[in-house]
């Protein structure tokens, strides 16, 4: 006989089975997810309650009744906290919740039928048990950090007890998260099962098993690999901070204290560790590091991924995708058409070009281990690579991805523009050239899009979409309908030379040769970058794109009226010209490359123009986000940004400005627009007019305005 009930929110459905002594909690909040939030508590303490009320209890099934186990901490009411003792009473009371479970005698069983991550992942480790469904879709992990906090319901302490430091070290310090099969590998589950109904079996076989369980750290197990205070795990520890320094030039607090939690709490009793990472936890909480991350990182970031503010269509109508240009960029771009479902032509002028597409295609199914075979061979299956532009007839999308050059990308359209689907959208990859001089060949102009990927597009989820003054709605939303099935992170803006990103970018990179050409040191200009946060410094990110293709840029920014008399513009233009260095690809540009790795190129100062007056990491670092910052501010000012949070997600998806700001605008706005504007006012007086700033952000610092709302 089975009796059941709900708590008296509504939240979790309360089920008892007499036959097995089982009690199972059904955790469905409102909405569409389970999150730790102000109703979590009540809910798990009076289904606790009610399940410890039971005749003849012999276990506990905690499930969900939602498609995720429970994805976590409620954003919402973390990123208003700003109190430290309201935080740190919450994380008590939680904390305590878990405590009264895993130390009741009464085994607990965690039913992962969907994801546990952050907190709910957490959750699932105060259980005695978990068992996970064999799906790809169910993924476990501790992703705090990369919102600038920690884990903070027991996960620095119950995960290096339950798999080790090194391990968990891995994932608490990385934000990793892992498909269930991988984390029974790694000892993050505890075994998987085929369906719902054998895992329920496994679960109540294994209570049945374990009457009175009690953690390993609650019954004194040793920890697994090495001891708390052990030589070998201080040396993990000390490799652990070696590698997190190297990744990340100590610009982000919430790994580093992580860590210090994880070193800190092992030595401890249970409660006292969970008391030390409580307190990290709160110091990072309340930070405006992770404010500013936390808004763009997650709320930005999902506006964007479901198009908030933009057109919808019910039928975007594209079934049939035309790729032009079998480049890495082109192949990346047939392989993930093809792996969303739609059939993809993929077409070049060479017959050995698309061969290698076709084995760069063949690679990747290759490496989407999570899929079999069959699943690998059809995506496979749906790409046709093509000579003929007469294979193209009836694409519903022709995405053009040929070499950046007008006259190129004009004659493709004119040849294969015809072939599209009546009402076939036209988009163009171009990193530069304004949509609107591309599109004057078009037949169609309100069909003409831009969509500018960034390599490798099978890893990199931006696309920035640009609009003209004559590209419609509908255009727009079939194209964002298209990046959505692509599972790639949408930002829309506005028509001009470079967009957002490549300006954004190109001022990045190309302060960073003027900054050599003014004689700063280039070991210190790399690690000024680094120490602000930025993702790669300038003269290495540099060398990847080519110098060369930088030289083209600055021809092609001369036609389009930019100024370009820097001395760090004729310094790249004698590297490639004079010194024949165009980059990493070649093995020599700002940087030597060999076998050993790379090196910065000794004749670098020999191409200094002068010596600064002011160097430094400090100096140098502002310099670099600053001029960023700025050229965002302008694209707003401009109305090429129409909408504030798109600076903030292109900057961070699409060229690695620095996340632990929030984004440029979040930077100006961190610093105070009155200080930026007095920044760029000193800068343009020592280092010239292109740190001038526009009226608007002079009008917001009188007026006392910011970008975004304080919290």
């Amino acid at each position: 006989m089975t009796t059941s009930t709900t708590t008296a929110n509504g939240m979790a459905t309360l089920a008892f089975d007499d036959a097995t002594g089982v009690a199972t909690i059904t955790l469905a909040m409102e909405g569409k997810v389970n999150k730790i939030n102000d109703h979590f508590g009540a809910t798990m303490q009076e289904a606790w309650t009610w399940a410890k009320a039971q005749p003849n209890l012999r276990g506990v099934i905690l499930a969900t009744g939602h498609k995720d186990f429970c994805v976590g901490a409620d954003i919402d009411r973390l990123y208003r906290e700003r109190d430290p003792a309201t935080m740190m009473a919450r994380l008590k009371e939680l904390n305590g919740l878990f405590r009264a479970m895993e130390t009741s005698g009464v085994p607990v069983v965690a039913a992962l039928t969907g994801s546990a991550l952050g907190g709910g992942y957490e959750l699932a480790l105060a259980c005695h048990r978990r068992i996970a469904l064999d799906s790809p879709r169910v993924q476990v992990g501790l992703p705090e950090v990369s919102l600038g906090v920690m884990p903070g319901a027991g996960g620095t302490q119950r995960l290096p007890r339950l798999v080790g430091i090194q391990t968990a070290l891995e994932h608490i310090a990385q934000g990793l998260m892992v498909r269930a099969p991988k984390a029974v590998k790694n000892g993050m589950v505890d075994e998987l099962a085929a369906t719902p109904e054998e895992l329920r079996e496994k679960a109540i076989a294994w209570i049945h098993a374990n009457k009175g369980i009690k953690q390993p750290w609650d019954r004194g197990a040793p920890i697994p690999g090495p001891q708390p205070g052990s030589a070998e795990a201080r040396q993990i520890l000390m490799a652990g901070c070696a590698m997190l320094r190297k990744k990340t030039s100590g610009c982000f607090p919430g790994p580093e204290l992580a860590i210090s939690a994880v070193q800190e709490g092992l030595p401890l009793t249970f409660d006292r560790a969970i008391e030390v990472e409580s307190r990290y936890f709160t110091k990072l909480a309340t930070s405006d590091q992770a404010k500013d991350m936390i808004r763009t990182l997650w709320y930005h970031r999902t506006a964007a991924e479901k198009h908030e503010g933009l057109p919808k269509i019910e039928d975007p109508r594209l079934s049939k995708i035309g790729i032009l240009g079998a480049g890495m960029m082109g192949a990346g771009l047939a392989f993930v058409s093809a792996q969303a479902g739609y059939q993809v032509v993929l077409k070049d002028v060479k017959e050995e070009q698309l061969a290698k597409a076709r084995a760069h295609c063949e690679e990747q199914g290759k490496a989407a281990k999570h899929l079999g075979a069959d699943a690998q061979k059809a995506i496979l299956d749906r790409i046709r690579y093509t000579l003929s532009a007469d294979d193209l007839a009836g694409c519903d999308m022709i995405i053009e991805a040929v070499f950046e050059n007008l006259e190129l990308k004009h004659m493709v359209t004119k040849e294969a523009e015809p072939k599209l689907a009546a009402g076939g959208v036209w988009a163009s990859n171009t990193s530069a050239i304004p949509i609107g001089d591309l599109a004057t060949v078009s037949s169609n102009p309100a069909n003409f899009i831009g969509l500018h990927f960034f390599s490798p597009v099978e890893k990199m989820q931006l696309v920035e979409i640009i609009t003209t003054a004559q590209t419609s709605d509908e255009t727009l939303a079939r194209s964002l309908a298209y990046t959505r099935a692509i599972k790639k992170l949408p930002i829309v803006v506005g028509d001009g030379y470079g967009f957002y990103t490549t300006r954004v970018f190109s001022a990045y990179i190309l302060e960073g040769a003027q900054l050599v050409a003014e004689g700063h040191d280039p070991v210190v200009i790399e690690w000024a970058a680094r120490k602000v946060g930025m993702v790669v410094p300038p003269l290495q990110v540099f060398d990847e794109v080519t110098l060369t293709l930088g030289v083209k840029g600055f021809k092609q920014g001369r036609h389009y009226g930019k100024a370009l008399d820097l001395p760090g513009v004729a310094l790249v233009e004698a590297m490639v010209e004079t010194h024949d260095r165009p980059g990493k690809a070649a093995g020599r540009g700002f940087y030597e490359y060999g076998a050993d790795g790379r090196t910065l190129w000794s004749g670098l100062a020999a191409l200094a123009v002068g010596k600064p007056e002011v160097t430094g990491v400090e100096h140098i670092g502002r310099r670099l986000l600053t001029l960023q910052a700025l050229e965002a501010a302008r694209c707003v000012a401009e109305g090429v940004v129409k909408n504030p949070r798109d600076a903030e997600v292109g900057a961070i998806f699409g060229v690695g400005f620095a996340p632990n700001t929030g984004g440029p605008l979040s930077y100006i706005d961190r610093r105070g627009l009155a200080q930026f504007v007095a920044d760029c006012d000193g800068f343009a007086k020592t280092c010239g007019p292109r740190y001038a700033p526009p009226q608007l952000l002079r009008d917001m610092a009188s007026a006392g305005k910011t970008f975004f709302e304080k919290v």
